[in-house]
């Protein structure tokens, strides 16, 4: 170890090398000009050999200097990447949902749980199947139906669903202005691929003729929701999904009648995760939120 030069007549020389310039490495390294002249002249002296051809504007490498650098570099850059594999690394938290809860539930409240949990980085995969946590690298999983969803697998209750007509406030006006189920006649109704429209109106007419309704077909609620704010038609949506929306006016609810869910959102995980403490986490937040949206309700 005793035949190495000083490392920061090493540092000096790198970044002279780098720049071409004394003073722009001396600010590199937070020194002063003549201490990295200096740190090079005793490197030079040390080696026997001319690492530098000093010109009026700058400098630049002797042969000898560009064979040295190339290694004096690689040498720096190996130190950098084994002390950033020391460090410790961001934790991934990988989670599966619904398309329609990813963009109307949890990405609105995600910036919520990186600022209390700044060291978890969180990636959503929106998609319909559920997670099998194996292959697909998933921690956890939001996701409707009845327990148990798989061997393996636990499952927390998260929200409890009622759907219920809504509509753009547009609709309430005119000629055929929307006030009971029996104006629907005169509306679009918006499915999604729930497809609830039926049971819905099955509740509703019970015990008589139901109206003959004009569709319209979407493969996910959050575009039926659009259409709905659009003016479109009337949407059958989920409480928990048009909060906002309700709240500033964009949709209203043109009559009462609701109709509970058939499955219920669930919070699922291995029971032995491979990251146990940052999937509590993401579940403790979760089961937060739900009791904060009950807590409104």
């Amino acid at each position: 170890m005793n035949r190495l030069p000083p490392l920061n007549a090493l540092k000096a020389f790198e970044a002279s090398g780098r720049h071409l310039n004394f003073r722009l490495a001396a600010e590199e390294i937070g020194v002063t000009h003549g201490a990295v002249a200096q740190h090079v002249r005793a490197l030079e002296a040390r080696m026997g050999v001319k690492l530098f051809e000093r010109l009026p504007r700058g400098l630049a490498l002797t042969d000898e200097g560009r064979k040295y650098l190339t290694p004096v570099r690689r040498a720096f850059q190996m130190l950098a990447d084994a002390t950033e594999e020391l460090r410790p690394q961001q934790a991934v938290l990988n989670i599966s949902v619904t398309p329609t809860f990813a963009t109307r539930w949890l990405v609105p409240r995600l910036g919520r749980f990186t600022e209390l949990h700044p060291d978890i980085d969180v990636r959503v995969d929106a998609s319909q199947g559920l997670a099998n946590f194996q292959s697909d690298g998933m921690d956890i999983a939001v996701c409707q139906g009845t327990p148990p969803f798989g061997p393996g697998l636990i499952a927390d209750p998260l929200f409890a669903e009622e759907f219920f007509a809504v509509c753009s406030p547009s609709l309430l006006e005119g000629e055929h202005a929307l006030r009971t189920p029996d104006d629907l006649v005169d509306h679009v109704l918006l499915h999604d691929s729930h497809g609830l429209w039926t049971l819905f109106l099955d509740k509703v007419f019970a015990g008589r003729s139901k109206p003959k309704t004009r569709s319209m077909n979407f493969s996910q609620t959050s575009l039926a929701v659009d259409a709905a704010v659009a003016g479109h038609g009337v949407a059958l949506v989920s409480d928990l999904f048009v909060a906002d929306e309700l709240a500033d006016g964009r949709l209203c609810r043109p009559f009462v009648h609701s109709i509970a869910a058939q499955h219920s959102f669930f919070v699922v995980a291995p029971r032995n995760p491979r990251k146990p403490e940052i999937v509590q986490r993401m579940r403790d937040w979760l089961a937060s939120q739900s009791r904060m949206q009950h807590s409104r309700n």
